[in-house]
């Protein structure tokens, strides 16, 4: 009996441009090349020379005009740029800011998506993918109209696909009290209707079919994939279709390793170690960093510092160390306690790695994982721009403090990582691929 290898395919990831959908998509890219298939990233055009180097194709794109400059540009600029520049907003409730804040992301989205549609078409017709894979929250139509079968991931809290029985996304309201749920809801269609109606109508003139209600993107027919841990899911009304899946967990592993420099892996007995970072955008603020580390600082726990892209500007006292950038998914195995801005990225990667976590959300999503690891009692969160230095070293102490909860995380971590989210992505993105493949040949 002969039996032929199947033939490697052709997948196409197109992430949102900043860090947490790319390093997603990254995680999930390196398992589908290491199984030898050919791996092509659509990714805006700051991440040149970024991806290349870990085996995978650039297909660059520009979200916007580019600008006239020869300079090398950080990865995910465009919305660095974005956060810093509306960075006041964050101060705002939740509810004030549908106006202020959420409806202009999702303009700067459109307009993304808006412009870089010719060159995505061209970059579909050059790549030949057998499936397209898009992480982000905003439809691109080129990828739905592609002879390639479409899967979604959606990296951000499961909030964001909708339902009755669960808190409306962006607002950070508790699950058992339905106090305000009506109100932001409320709120959300009359900020956002004119909006989606406007390019839900240019949506369908691409080609592509309507968007579901008051949402930016479509569900996929083949697969939808939500990175969220059951531990953490919430319970819904309407139950998902049988095209999504649930992936507990999806963390890279082309992180370098770290070692704890000895200022911190030398510290005194009872002493906490924590890890500080509020992401590749929150990271931004400098104000907001300096503050947390000066509070930090006066404290006996020693810590690892993401200083985001700003951090030239941020110095760092004798119990940290740092850089702008560090390997995250090797610092979180190694310490305590995780402190974080509640990015879906780095929510997950904690209760992956069964780290209680201290949450200080600035937008979008942050609000809702932070108000879910509180109501859990997998962490506590704390108003980000009105919390008092007692409240934070508080925090810091009692959780470490805290051997049943210390326990508990452990526990769920290692049920985490035993599921291998990571490896159940890439199998669903490749038997959507061999499916299609198989059903042309």
């Amino acid at each position: 009996m002969v039996t032929t290898t199947p033939r490697p395919l052709t997948i196409l990831l197109s992430p949102e441009s900043a860090y947490g959908p790319t390093n997603q998509c990254i995680g999930i890219g390196n398992i589908l090349l290491q199984r030898g298939h050919r791996v092509v990233f659509a990714a805006e055009a700051s991440w040149k020379g970024r991806l290349e180097p870990l085996g995978f194709e650039e297909r660059l794109v520009d979200l916007a005009e580019p600008a006239p400059t020869d300079d090398e540009q950080d990865p995910g600029v465009f919305w660095t740029e974005f956060i810093r520049d509306t960075s006041p907003e964050f101060r705002k409730p939740t509810v004030e800011q549908l106006e202020t804040f959420i409806r202009p992301t999702w303009e700067a989205l459109i307009a993304g998506s808006q412009y870089c549609e010719p060159r995505l078409r061209r970059v579909l017709d050059e790549v030949r993918p057998d499936v397209v894979v898009e992480d982000n929250v905003v439809c691109f139509p080129a990828l739905l109209t592609s002879p390639a079968p479409f899967v979604r991931i959606v990296s951000c809290n499961p909030l964001e696909v909708p339902d009755a029985g669960i808190a409306p996304a962006f607002s950070g309201l508790a699950q058992h009290d339905r106090d305000g749920w009506a109100t932001f809801r409320a709120e959300y269609e009359r900020t956002h209707r004119e909006v989606w109606t406007s390019f839900n109508d240019w949506v369908i003139a691409q080609g592509a079919p309507a968007l579901p209600d008051l949402q930016f993107m479509h569900e996929s027919e083949h697969a939808n994939l939500y990175v969220y841990p059951a531990e953490a899911d919430y319970d819904r009304l309407r139950p998902l279709g049988d095209t999504w899946h649930r992936i507990d967990s999806s963390v890279r592993e082309t992180d370098d390793d770290y070692m704890l420099p000895q200022t911190v892996a030398d510290r005194p007995d009872g002493s906490a170690l924590v890890y500080l970072s509020l992401g590749s955008l929150g990271g931004a603020d400098v104000e907001l960093m300096r503050r947390l580390v000066d509070v930090l600082g006066r404290t006996r726990h020693r810590y690892v510092v993401s200083k985001g892209p700003m951090g030239d500007l941020i110095e760092l006292p004798a119990n940290m160390v740092g850089a702008p950038i560090v390997p995250q998914t090797k610092v979180i195995p190694q310490v305590d306690l995780v402190i974080t801005h509640g990015g879906n990225n780095t929510t997950t990667e904690a209760l992956h790695f069964g780290k209680p976590m201290i949450v200080l959300p600035l937008f979008w999503d942050q609000y809702d994982n932070a108000q879910r690891m509180h109501e859990l009692g997998l962490g506590l969160r704390l108003e980000t721009y009105a919390f008092t230095d007692d409240q934070l070293i508080e925090a810091v102490d009692g959780l470490h403090a805290d051997p049943v909860l210390s326990a508990r995380s452990a526990e769920i971590g290692d049920r985490i990582r035993a599921r291998q989210g990571l490896r159940r992505a890439a199998d669903l993105v490749e038997h959507v691929a061999r499916e299609h493949a198989d059903r042309i040949s």
